[in-house]
């Protein structure tokens, strides 16, 4: 129950941050279908720890195992499983949460709904789960360019705490120019501010948060669903579903609210053979269903939760106590890392939804 994303194509997530390691089973691929591992791979290091002096230090290779479902780099139509085996973890960091209630942690909503919380790291609601998504989301989109080359998918961070990049284009934005940034921004000078925050921030042992920005582009029109499975419900109900997500907007978002129906509507003209629009507040999606324009979305993300400072919470018999971690290894900003993952989400809601695209179109030809 709730390990589980997507309809046509579909993903189980497994393991524990502390655990032997962590995967996914990836359900849906078609058969004969020729898997680039190495780029798996690739997308799995933009993801790891220990990255940059901006990241946790623990070390990870985070090696992609493949064992089942793929042949001689084709898939054999079946249940595709990737493996990750844990390697730097450390008991001993964690022993303190056996007796405190970690403030900003699921350790007291783990314990109210299981009975009891993983006895090192975050256990399920760890960040390092996200590894089977990342791995999910780089077969994605390779399946997805096989099914419309036109969609490109590039996310960056767009704002650490009150810093905001300024100079980022949505429609010629790329990976290389955002991984060129150990932020993982491609405005030089708001990268640079934001390398300068977050390092301070680790310093006085605290932590900051942010947004990122999500473009998917070339999605032609006609993508997603009318009612519960909206294209943007879908993109909303994925980032959301990311540690330490604590909100989503698609287009003009809460700006929106400030702005009247005629200010707000998308105008619509022909230009050459296709229906465009002259602005984007509708962030390209209108009805629950891609127009065929940008869709563009911002995801918030809180403040990593693991500070050295002294906070108040209480233990695990509700007594009430100050609580400082004596040691750990921590992201102080999870915004570099998390910019694979809004992009390994985004790709499985797109390819979930093109599938689906692909069964309706395929049954109304025939």
């Amino acid at each position: 129950m709730g390990n589980s994303f997507g309809h046509l194509f579909r993903i189980t997530t497994f393991g524990e941050s502390h655990g032997p390691g962590l995967g996914v089973v990836i359900d849906g691929v078609p058969g004969n279908f020729p898997l680039d591992l190495v780029a798996i791979q690739n997308e799995l290091d933009r993801r790891r720890p220990g990255q940059s002096d901006l990241t946790t230090s623990r070390q990870e290779s985070d090696q992609l195992t493949c064992l089942s479902g793929i042949e001689n780099g084709r898939t054999l139509g079946g249940p595709i499983t990737f493996f990750v085996k844990n390697q730097d973890f450390k008991p001993s960091d964690y022993k303190d949460i056996n007796a405190a209630l970690r403030p900003g942690h699921a350790d007291y909503t783990m314990l109210q709904k299981y009975g009891l919380t993983a006895q090192s790291g975050g256990g399920r609601a760890s960040a390092r789960e996200t590894i089977g998504r990342v791995a999910a989301g780089a077969a994605a989109i390779q399946l997805i360019r096989s099914l419309v080359p036109t969609v490109d998918i590039v996310a960056w961070v767009q704002a650490v705490k009150d810093i905001e990049a300024t100079s980022v284009d949505d429609i010629s934005v790329n990976r290389t120019l955002v991984d060129q940034s150990l932020v993982r921004c491609p405005d030089a000078k708001s990268s640079q501010e934001m390398i300068n925050l977050i390092k301070n921030m680790r310093a006085q042992g605290d932590s900051v948060g942010g947004v990122i920005r999500c473009v998917i582009r070339g999605l032609p029109a006609g993508i997603g669903e009318p009612v519960f499975d909206k294209l943007e419900a879908d993109l909303a109900k994925a980032m959301l579903s990311l540690p330490a997500s604590k909100g989503f907007e698609i287009g003009s978002g809460f700006s929106g609210t400030k702005m009247t129906g005629s200010q707000h509507n998308d105008e619509m003209v022909k230009i050459g053979d296709a229906i465009r629009t002259t602005t984007n507040h509708a962030g390209g999606v209108a009805g629950g269903i891609s127009n065929g324009e940008i869709i563009g979305i911002n995801i918030a993300f809180k403040p990593v939760s693991t500070i050295f400072k002294t906070q108040r919470t209480v233990d695990r018999q509700g007594n009430e106590i100050t609580f400082k971690p004596e040691s750990g290894r921590h992201d102080p900003c999870v915004l570099p890392r998390a910019v694979p993952m809004v992009e390994a989400m985004a790709a499985l809601v797109v390819v979930d939804h093109l599938l689906r695209w692909k069964a309706v179109s395929g049954f109304m030809e025939s």
